[in-house]
């Protein structure tokens, strides 16, 4: 079987040939991308609605959008906030990719998000208690249904193959790109956006703040996000979308697209052990990670780095950290957590930090954790990346998102261009350096 076909199980293999993004670390991918790697925290004190009486009055909110650039007033009114940050990332992805043709039929949507158009929601309960229920608009129904970011792209694309759409909280955005690619691997697509977005709102700033979840650094937000630290008193909320273009391997190759990396396998479990916090040895999200590994055909040795879900809340982070232990057999590769600079983009999470781990499979660099000054001794046994940069050669990345609800996610990114089998991706990291 050609090796350039299919992977290790005789699936489709699955190229990434498009990004696009809408965070607060920038709504440009080279910006982004300079964000991450730089570094630099972006949380600062709410500026797009009132915060007063809350104990955390910080997030992380995407500079500089500008919705108007991508779709008409008309429609623009139409649209949830939520809905226009994960448009405007798909068609940026799609142009990423050098706007492939693909015949309509063949052509797949994946998106998600945990709360979409909850603002939406907010605002038209509010213009009915204190206007009348009569003065809600007629498209509410469309503005806050799950499904609206695919039913917009499928709309302007014109596209007919399967459409999903997800909700499994923080999880959803790595998630969904599992299930984009398994469009890709069984055969039904060609060609899929995959992503997810997510808008902050009052209704969700007040609900996770009331609950003690939220940081409350107020007077110093460049270092309220702290992943792994022992220092960490919970998260910054964030906002934005990310989006892949994910394209049949061997079709990318046939119309020498750029492929960024490979989506190469991904895992799915679920906690069942209480609605809101995490499996305290993380048991099951340390499955999730070996499952994830396993399905790409690779050995725990071989993944270089992993970016971690790293909420910097005190539950969160040591379940992860005792996962990865776990996971790798207590000797975890280097790992960081993106939402040191980017804050808790919630559903949309773990599609940014694909792009990140994108990014890194091909560069052979982890990303330092923003806001990380000192490992909580609860955290202990894990390498986390701060400060600058660090050179671990190119290689695989894991990446991993857990949800509220105990719902959990991994996936495997090999960098692009590299065949599973290879040495290059399967080889050996035997040093902080890099690779061997």
């Amino acid at each position: 079987m050609n090796a350039t076909v299919r992977d290790h199980a005789g699936r489709w293999r699955v190229a990434v040939t498009g990004m696009g993004v809408k965070t607060p670390a920038g709504c440009d991918l080279s910006t982004f991308t300079d964000t991450v790697f730089a570094g630099r925290p972006t949380a600062a004190k709410v500026t797009r609605f009132d915060v007063s009486g809350l104990a955390s009055q910080i997030a992380c909110e995407v500079p500089g959008f500008d919705a108007e650039a991508y779709v008409s007033g008309k429609v623009l009114r139409r649209m949830d906030r939520c809905t226009q940050f994960g448009f405007n990332a798909a068609l940026d992805a799609l142009a990423d990719a050098g706007s492939p043709t693909v015949e309509p039929e063949r052509a797949g949507i994946a998106f998600g998000s945990s709360y979409s158009g909850l603002q939406s929601a907010y605002e038209a309960s509010t213009t009915a208690l204190t206007s009348g229920a009569r003065f809600v608009s007629p498209f509410l129904s469309t503005m806050i249904m799950s499904n609206a970011p695919a039913a917009y792209l499928g709309l302007e694309l014109g596209w007919h193959g399967p459409s999903a759409t997800l909700a499994t909280a923080c999880a959803t955005g790595t998630q969904i790109l599992n299930v984009g690619a398994q469009m890709i691997r069984n055969g039904e697509c060609d060609l899929v956006l995959a992503g997810a977005a997510e808008a902050n709102c009052q209704l969700l700033m007040a609900t996770f703040s009331t609950s003690g979840a939220l940081s409350t650094r107020n007077d110093d937000p460049s270092v309220a996000s702290r992943p792994f630290d022992d220092g960490r008193d919970g998260y910054v909320m964030g906002e934005g979308a990310a989006c892949l273009v994910l394209e049949r391997y061997d079709r990318a190759l046939a119309r020498r697209a750029r492929i960024y990396a490979e989506v190469a396998g991904g895992a799915h479990t679920t906690d069942s052990h209480h609605i809101s916090a995490p499996h305290p040895e993380g048991r099951w999200t340390g499955r999730c990670m070996a499952a994830a590994i396993a399905d790409a055909g690779l050995l725990p040795a071989d993944i270089r780095q992993v970016n971690c879900h790293a909420t910097s809340t005190p539950l969160g982070d040591v379940a992860e950290a005792r996962a990865l232990l776990a996971a790798f057999d207590g000797a975890p590769p280097p790992v960081t957590g993106s939402k040191g600079v980017f804050g808790h983009l919630l559903g949309a999470a773990g599609a940014a930090e694909a792009v990140v781990s994108v990014l890194s499979a091909g560069n052979g660099l982890v990303p330092p954790t923003a806001g990380h000054s000192r490992l909580g001794p609860d955290c202990a046994g894990i390498d986390v990346v701060t400060g600058s940069v660090l050179n671990v050669g190119t290689g695989p990345v894991l990446s991993n998102s857990f949800g509220l609800g105990g719902q959990n996610a991994s996936i495997v990114f090999l960098p692009g261009g590299a065949g599973l089998g290879t040495a290059d991706p399967c080889a050996r990291r035997t040093n902080r350096g890099g690779a061997t």
